[in-house]
């Protein structure tokens, strides 16, 4: 098939490269998405943050930094697209190279820096290309910002109004200090603030946080009560690891960075099982971190997770893994007795 054979060319580009000739690829609608979509199984359906959801998979941030493709993502099958993470000024990002396939682990390492085009222009694209589908938007602040907290309230300001949900990135290692904002008092401050603009705006838009993998019980029992206490709609779980405890194969696994993929399957579904118990039915949880199959899928929403979403199995196996997915989804509920996904959703964590 078409599609296999520019994965295996990409895949054999610099890194960088593969992903822009990707983005042209989708954007300039080279592929047959008539061949790559299927219209999944009703049991597949979830009604989360207000929507409909026709399956559990979605499209992490970071794939479509400056949302050029997220309407060709929904005609491959996701359900839904999370864009980004953009932040209020254009920025470069890291120096190259920072980017790194680990190909006998299923993994990549990036230390990418949040490059962005900046709010205006992602903003613009988006107001010229509204969704057809349940778009997210992921932001954070500029490198060398002053006030962090000042970059999430421009940002969510800006997006507020044009998207069905935005997630607050505080968890990108790849930031100077970001992930300080895991700390108590720091993450209150920010969640109070921006729910203070929320409230200005008269704005509804769902808001979610998107959490680090690289954190202790402590951190996740606090994490907790302050979105309870806030009342966030959602939390993601996990973004990269800066964690090397995985037995990894590839020359790479040196390079700084987040780590993503296969070495993160077993790591964040722990995380993703203990924020469960935490906030049981009150919050939904969006899983990522080694998504590259039904089971993987499976594995999350059994371990608490209502949605899911995938980067590096896109990357690998190219734009027809959702169908796959959804397909072994289907087939694992049927064989586990559950008559819907909403039913499997925190199996593994019923003591």
């Amino acid at each position: 098939m078409i599609y296999k054979t520019i994965s295996t060319l990409l895949q054999k580009a610099d890194p960088e490269l593969a992903h822009s000739l990707a983005i042209k690829f989708l954007k300039n609608s080279y592929l047959p998405f008539n061949l790559l979509s299927n219209v999944p199984s009703s049991k597949l359906e979830i009604n989360i943050l207000g929507k409909n959801f026709t399956n559990p998979v979605g499209l992490a941030a970071g794939f479509d930094k400056n949302a050029e493709i997220y309407n060709s993502i929904f005609k491959l099958g996701f359900s839904f697209s999370e864009v980004g993470t953009v932040t209020p000024l254009p920025q470069y990002g890291n120096p190259k190279p920072r980017v790194f396939r680990l190909m006998e682990d299923e993994a990549i390492i990036n230390r990418l820096g949040f490059p962005s085009l900046g709010m205006d222009k992602v903003r613009s694209t988006i107001k010229n290309n509204p969704p057809k589908g349940i778009l997210g938007i992921n932001i954070g602040p500029n490198k060398e910002s002053i006030s962090k907290i000042e970059d999430y309230l421009k940002c969510f300001e800006y997006f507020c109004n044009l998207c069905d949900y935005i997630c607050i990135n505080i968890s990108s290692p790849n930031t100077p200090n970001l992930r300080d904002l895991h700390e108590k008092s720091k993450i209150e401050e920010l969640l109070i603030a921006i729910k203070l603009k929320q409230k200005q705006l008269n704005n509804k838009t769902k808001i979610l946080l998107k959490i680090s993998p690289d954190i202790t019980s402590k951190n996740i029992t606090e994490l907790s009560n302050i979105v309870l206490d806030q009342k966030i709609d959602g939390v993601v779980l996990t973004n990269t690891t800066i964690s090397r405890d995985q037995k990894l194969q590839n020359s790479n696994q040196a390079e700084l960075g987040g780590l993503s993929g296969k070495p993160l399957q077993q790591s964040s579904n722990l995380i993703i099982q203990k924020f469960y118990k935490s906030l049981g039915t009150k919050i939904p949880i969006i899983g990522a971190g080694g998504v590259f199959d039904g089971k993987s899928a499976f594995d999350k929403i059994k371990s608490g997770a209502s949605l899911v979403q995938l980067y590096t199995s896109m990357v690998y196996q190219g734009p027809y893994v959702v169908n796959k997915i959804n397909k072994e989804l289907e087939a694992l509920l049927e064989a586990e007795g559950f008559e819907s996904l909403k039913d499997a959703i925190g199996k593994d964590c019923i003591e």
